[in-house]
């Protein structure tokens, strides 16, 4: 992998050419942004991160769908599905954002860790057809760019992404996890048709014996599922050898509710302290610009409006109608 990742884009194509629009929302500190991307049948977003600079270390998540079919009920996406994107929609977004905003700040012309991260809005598994072609694009064109395909572990079959990820080593995994039981995982994540957690951690364990490199798992910590029991739980299930965990600090997908970041920072450093004992390669996911942009994944609050007025394209989706899980109350 290169030192260094070029921001320079071919002049043949526009970063923005298969979108409508683009609207830019920055977080009051700074360090954050969200791009809602439109067309007149689909809407998509992106965040973009710089830790603490762009030269330094630069983190998009982009979408793969506009909407999602799976759910989840802590996501702002949650309830809707519109359609899949194609390739050429999915690759516009960081080309979008490494050229008309990181460029513009990296004299350079180069940042020293890029990492795409495809778990913005949609299931990515459910549109490799689309996906696959786009990783290819772009780890032609930024080929120190680490490429992260976060997954709520639908069942499909797997070899085509496992084909792929041994095609092009910057090809990561993380499974979304956030629950150590089927039971409770079932009632966040409604989609049916997804691995249980045994079946999930089976299949990250075969790519990472095909693959040579370590899948994560995020698991989204709060006040039901931090005992040890839990941790206990997730290591008969995760091996430690194999598999680093994320720790995501929980975001709020209603931007009308107050996030009570401080409890919520506490109670999964306390987890943390705990993973790490059982063995665990751990870190931490707290995003900055939760109250203002919802720098958060799933905070999808600028898509939700879109959903809102535009009826006819926002089908409904597993989880339209049940009850949305927030942050638990401080």
């Amino acid at each position: 992998m290169s030192a260094t990742t070029s921001l320079a884009l071919p002049t043949s194509r526009t970063s923005t050419e298969h979108w409508d629009g683009v609207v830019r929302y920055d977080s009051s500190e700074g360090n954050v942004s969200k791009h809602v991307f439109t067309t007149g049948n689909a809407v998509a977003e992106s965040v973009l991160y710089r830790y603490p600079t762009f030269a330094d270390r630069t983190v998009i998540c982009c979408s793969t769908q506009s909407g999602c079919p799976v759910g989840c009920r802590f996501c702002g996406a949650g309830d809707a599905f519109v359609r899949n994107l194609t390739t050429a929609e999915i690759v516009d977004q960081p080309f979008h954002l490494l050229e008309d905003i990181v460029a513009s700040e990296v004299a350079s012309d180069s940042i020293g860790s890029l990492q795409i991260m495809f778990m913005s809005m949609g299931e990515p598994l459910l549109n490799l057809k689309a996906l696959t072609p786009a990783i290819r694009e772009l780890n032609e064109r930024y080929p120190g760019a680490r490429l992260l395909v976060s997954t709520s572990g639908p069942r499909v079959d797997y070899e085509p992404f496992h084909q792929l990820s041994e095609q092009i080593d910057t090809v990561g995994l993380q499974f979304s996890v956030h629950e150590s039981t089927d039971e409770a995982r079932d009632t966040l994540v409604p989609f049916k048709a997804k691995l249980t957690l045994a079946q999930m951690a089976q299949t990250g364990e075969q790519w990472a014996q095909l693959i040579g490199r370590r899948p994560f798992f995020n698991y989204c910590v709060h006040d039901r599922n931090d005992t040890d029991a839990d941790v206990a739980r997730l290591r008969d299930l995760f091996d430690p050898a194999i598999w680093e965990a994320t720790l995501s600090v929980i975001c709020e997908r209603d931007e009308t509710m107050t996030v009570a970041h401080a409890r919520q920072r506490s109670l999964t450093e306390g987890f943390m302290t705990k993973m790490l004992t059982a063995g665990y390669s751990t870190r931490m996911f707290d995003p900055a610009g939760q109250d203002d942009v919802g720098g958060g994944c799933g905070q999808l609050h600028y898509v939700q409006k879109w959903f809102d007025d535009h009826p006819k394209f926002a089908r409904r989706s597993a989880g339209s109608g049940l009850p949305i899980v927030h942050a638990p109350e401080g």
